[in-house]
């Protein structure tokens, strides 16, 4: 079996490198395949936040828990009149002074570690205490107004969880 070999250039039949055809029906494919991705990571971005902003919620909201049933119990120092919840988010991790009724030592009753920040605050020098709307003691529903003590905590996020819901009303 003989074979034939050109001693020309011009005349060598590899091919070598893409037609423009192929090129294009390449790049067409890429492009779509990019469309159909770019929604789905957004909806995966979206879904994490909203995880992390129920986890967060219910750091809080157990933390202000636990700070009121410690000053119910007179385990914590609590003023006459007050209601028994912490003057603010920054109390759960500084702590709060213990009562020496029932002979505990003079540390303080630390109920968080650190505070969550809101996922879905943008501004990322603000301090993690000053991300959430805070609702005081005996205030409605969405009642925002500084006071006293720390009833429950909300996002401040505008916008609508994936279900429809909005999340400062979570």
């Amino acid at each position: 079996m003989q074979r034939l070999v050109s001693t020309r250039p011009d005349r060598d039949f590899c091919q070598r490198g893409f037609t423009l055809v192929e090129l294009l029906v390449t790049l067409a494919l890429v492009g779509v395949a990019a469309v159909v991705v770019l929604p789905m990571a957004s909806l995966v971005e979206q879904r994490a936040k909203e995880a992390e902003l129920r986890q967060a919620l219910r750091v809080l909201r157990t933390a202000i828990d636990e700070y009121k049933t410690a000053a119910d119990a007179g385990l914590i120092a609590k003023r006459t009149g007050a209601s028994g919840y912490p003057p603010d988010l920054d109390t759960l991790v500084k702590g709060a002074p213990r009562t020496s009724t029932f002979g505990f030592n003079s540390s303080a009753m630390v109920f968080l570690r650190s505070i969550p920040r809101d996922p879905f605050h943008s501004d990322k020098t603000v301090p993690a205490s000053r991300t959430w709307d805070l609702r005081r003691y005996g205030a409605q529903a969405g009642d925002h107004a500084p006071g006293d003590d720390v009833f429950d905590v909300s996002s401040r996020a505008d916008g609508q969880a994936l279900d429809g819901s909005w999340l400062r009303d979570w």
